[in-house]
């Protein structure tokens, strides 16, 4: 008999609801299956969409599955930006939304290699503390920059001041970085790929074992 939390083994894909962390998913898996339990990868909590979860031994792969690509759906709100890129934040001010050519031209300009600031809401550490626990506090710190690449940023629709959009990044690209870019805020945000897999797979009772999902990563077919 395999020693405790070692099994079941192998990749759950999760699709993730608006309101609990991605740590509260992976800790219900845990709690649901008995093994340890992973992730390839947070969404923030207002975010839904894919989760890429790891079990039991698989959790000893997860530099494998860590730095994927990724594909969202995100609504952006270009009547005013907020103070976290997303509805939580408070509201830095109303203004005009651009026109639709001005938004060509600005989705555009934020299509390839971009370098933009990371949201002060974010897990990255600052003189080591998370940034979030310092913007929680009222504690004002210049953000870093990070660099990025988008793949495709493509205008699905634009009324009354709403974008959206689907976009295709490299790993470590924040949505909310680009929706503060364009002025706005993202109202919705919605992962749906994570390298080959995509949330339309998601299943929370399914297990794909660790090598099917090995051989997907690299480019080998099935599901």
């Amino acid at each position: 008999m395999p020693p405790r939390g070692l099994d079941p083994t192998g990749i759950i894909l999760a699709d993730k609801p608006a309101g609990p962390s991605s740590f509260a998913i992976v800790a219900a898996t845990r709690r649901r299956t008995g093994a340890r339990t992973g992730h390839a990868g947070t969404l923030d909590p207002f975010a839904t969409g894919l989760l890429v979860l790891l079990s039991g031994r698989a959790t000893k792969l997860a530099s494998r599955f860590v730095g994927l690509d990724k594909r969202y759906l995100t609504s952006v709100d270009l009547t005013r930006e907020t103070t976290t890129g997303d509805p939580e934040g408070e509201s830095q001010g109303a203004h005009d939304p651009p026109a639709s050519d001005e938004l060509d031209d600005m989705l555009a300009a934020l299509t390839g290699e971009i370098e933009l600031p990371i949201p002060a809401a974010s897990a990255v550490k600052i003189d080591g503390e998370r940034a979030y626990r310092l913007h929680r506090r009222g504690i004002e710190v210049e953000m870093p920059t990070r660099r990025s690449t988008v793949y495709d940023l493509t205008l699905v629709s634009y009324d009354a001041g709403v974008a959206t959009l689907d976009l295709r990044v490299s790993s470590g690209t924040y949505v909310r970085a680009i929706a503060t870019a364009l002025g706005g805020h993202c109202q919705m945000l919605r992962r749906l790929e994570v390298g080959p897999f995509s949330v339309a797979e998601a299943d929370p009772e399914r297990v794909i074992p660790a090598a099917d999902a090995l051989v997907r990563l690299t480019g080998g077919a099935g599901q």
